[in-house]
């Protein structure tokens, strides 16, 4: 059979993933905090029909002769660009202005598995705590405790305050029965080694991988986490633009390829009819 069949074959179910990456792109235009993700494609191993031979005294060298068998993904990354800050005026509205990750938990307890997110639409839930895509916001309460003692983080309650309001620091503040204002939290935030290794998990959540690295746990304004900008969420990073016409090559390439089984179909029917 012939070879460029098969080397069509895996062009056409790899544009097709290039195009359920670009179709959820597009699908999350407008969804807070979301990074989108490209595909990028790498060369099969080839088949060698001759090998390189050397130059010598009386004969000149030879190239060696290949015949490629086709693609593959090398990888699908998450763009971890910037993006734009949509202001809201909600002052539990938080956008990153950073590398960082807020950090949420599902039960509450930092022991278990932590989750990390860019989408800063936060509520109050019923029982006074801060939270996101019904997780809890992670962070400090305040004042933090005298060294060499480290804080733990805990959920944040807000339950004994009114008017809770957060700042470009993390910090979390109300007024309490007297009407004096207190800050008495204070949100912390993750960086990564390699952003690019976390995995999407859904919900706008992001889990640590093999090649992530470790988080490092910092207060805004600290490091690369950078700062919080309150009222204002953080927009997608979707270039529309840019993914209709990798949308249109994409087609094109399948289009191609499509076209190559059908060549290599008819040149396949030519042989058989040779008998006749």
């Amino acid at each position: 059979m012939l070879r460029s069949l098969y080397s069509a074959i895996t062009g056409l179910r790899n544009h097709q993933t290039r195009m359920d990456v670009i179709g959820n792109n597009i699908a999350n235009v407008n969804t807070v905090g979301y990074k989108s993700s490209r595909v990028v494609f790498q060369d099969l191993y080839s088949q060698s029909l001759q090998p390189a031979t050397g130059g010598t005294a009386t004969s000149a060298g030879t190239n060696p002769q290949q015949v490629g068998l086709g693609v593959a993904i090398s990888s699908i990354d998450i763009m971890h660009t910037r993006a734009g800050s949509q202001y809201t005026g909600n002052m539990l509205d938080v956008a990153v202005e950073g590398d960082g990750f807020f950090i949420v938990s599902e039960d509450g307890n930092p022991a278990n598995q932590l989750a990390y997110t860019r989408a800063g639409n936060m509520k109050i839930d019923s029982n006074g705590c801060l939270t996101v895509n019904g997780m809890f916001v992670m962070g400090y309460s305040l004042p933090l405790p005298t060294p060499p003692a480290t804080p733990t983080l805990s959920p944040i309650d807000t339950s004994a305050y009114s008017h809770v309001s957060i700042d470009k620091n993390g910090v979390v503040k109300g007024l309490d029965a007297s009407n004096n204002e207190v800050s008495f939290a204070q949100i912390q935030l993750a960086t990564f080694n390699n952003q690019a290794g976390l995995e999407k998990a859904g919900s706008n959540l992001y889990t640590e991988s093999a090649n992530s690295g470790t988080r490092t746990i910092g207060a805004p304004n600290s490091g690369a986490a950078g700062s919080l900008n309150p009222g204002a969420l953080e927009m997608s990073n979707v270039d529309l633009a840019q993914e209709f016409t990798d949308m249109i090559t994409t087609q094109r390439g399948f289009q191609a390829n499509s076209r190559v089984i059908t060549v290599s179909d008819t040149l396949l029917e030519e042989l058989v009819n040779l008998k006749r």
